[in-house]
């Protein structure tokens, strides 16, 4: 019986507005409520309602026979609490089915596994108390921020408890071997690896609507078969949930292409639907995954250069964490949650230089006109918190003084 595991990404960052130079000490609000609001909104109308309540009804037509995972940003959870609630209670009512996994990942969706173990681990914590809460269950498996993955960071996350972890199943790592098998973490054997299968996953992601592509028009028994013949134990199709109705518009046939592929799929009657932690069961490892060096999902080169391959990335990724040891000695909350939303890695993305065969990629999701732009955005955002920091850990040593002298 092959195994299909259908995982989705959820997440929506928090968008700085414009801030100039001249507002560093005066302006402290550093968000752009409007864009954050119209985009999430947007999105909910035309990808998270719709596909939502699209599963619900696949998993009652097929009796829970059809199953899927995802994992939901605390960026995003944020803003669905403020903006889009009803996204909130439609991910609830998912969750009641049982057919739906929730995976833990870093709050921020952050760069944090890159920086330091203590980073990572703060995020990891935050984020598995914020599903906990939102949606009544304990995850068990785990996906890093953009599928970035390495020996170590496997290691990291089997030590917080983790059984399973996602990640790329990359050429430059997979050499000829298959993705469609299950791997444990070179460091610690327990932890058993899940690797995306890129081919089918970016058919959907990024070839649907291609009219240019020989495979056009993709429909769900074309691509039921695709699966079907792909050799394996189970078959890992991870992608944005923004594909649906957002990157792939809804008069692509994106919806209909959805509703009819549980059933294409289980009419082969020798294939099943597995939320991660049970696909991650199915089978024995048939080996270990060796990766010594950090790979990622993103772009051709599938390692981390979309968001530090650059100088300006690593002077801003240098002077953020640089602030951790100052944000952690303030213990206050408005301070924290300013840190966190500043940690997402979508700001270092939009500094990005690849230009070339990944460039249109790049710039679709990019609100900034240049990646120098983007920068010193970021970066006198950076500034002015910096110097409420320090104002703030003064007066927290001046009342300390004031205290100790009394």
């Amino acid at each position: 019986m092959k195994t299909v595991n259908l995982y989705f990404q959820v997440h929506q960052p928090w968008r700085l507005k414009v801030y100039r130079f001249f507002n560093i000490g005066k302006d402290h609000n550093y968000l752009d409520d409007f864009t954050n609001r119209a985009i999430m909104q947007k999105v909910a109308r035309q990808c998270y309602l719709p596909m939502n309540a699209m599963l619900l009804k696949l998993i009652e037509e097929q009796k829970g026979a059809f199953k899927c995972s995802f994992s939901v940003t605390g960026s995003a959870i944020e803003q669905f609490r403020q903006y889009a609630p009803e996204v909130l209670d439609s991910f609830r009512a998912l969750a009641k089915t049982g057919c739906v996994e929730f995976l833990a990942e870093t709050y921020s969706h952050s760069l944090a596994s890159l920086s330091s173990k203590e980073d990572f681990v703060e995020q990891v914590k935050l984020h598995v108390k914020t599903i906990k809460k939102e949606f009544g269950v304990k995850p068990v498996a785990f996906r890093n921020t953009e599928l970035i993955y390495s020996d170590a960071i496997g290691e990291m996350v089997s030590e917080l408890g983790f059984k399973t972890i996602l990640a790329e199943g990359a050429k430059h790592v997979m050499g000829w071997k298959s993705p469609n098998y299950i791997y444990t973490n070179a460091i610690d054997n327990r932890l058993r690896v899940l690797l995306r299968n890129y081919k089918l996953s970016d058919d959907i992601a990024f070839r649907f609507s291609n009219q240019g592509w020989e495979e056009y028009p993709l429909t769900a028994d074309k691509f039921a078969q695709w699966v079907a013949e792909d050799a394996g134990d189970v078959i890992n199709l991870f992608m944005d949930y923004e594909t649906f109705g957002e990157h792939q518009k809804a008069d692509t046939g994106i919806f209909d292409f959805v509703r009819a592929l549980p059933a294409a799929i289980l009419s082969k009657g020798d294939m099943q639907f597995a939320t991660v932690s049970e696909a991650a069961q199915v089978s024995q490892p048939v080996g270990v995954l060796h990766c010594p060096h950090v790979m990622s999902w993103a772009d051709e080169e599938r390692d981390v250069t979309a968001w530090l391959g650059n100088e300006l990335q690593n002077e801003a990724f240098g002077k953020l964490y640089g602030l951790k040891d100052k944000v952690k000695a303030l213990k206050n909350e408005d301070f924290e949650y300013v840190w966190n939303f500043m940690q997402t890695s979508d700001h270092f993305y939009y500094m990005a230089t690849k230009w070339l065969s990944d460039g249109d990629v790049h710039s679709y999701f990019n609100p900034y006109g240049s990646s120098y732009e983007a920068f010193i955005n970021y970066m006198n955002v950076l500034s002015d918190f910096e110097i409420e920091i320090d104002k703030a850990l003064a007066a927290k040593r001046s009342r300390k003084k004031d205290t100790a002298s009394a």
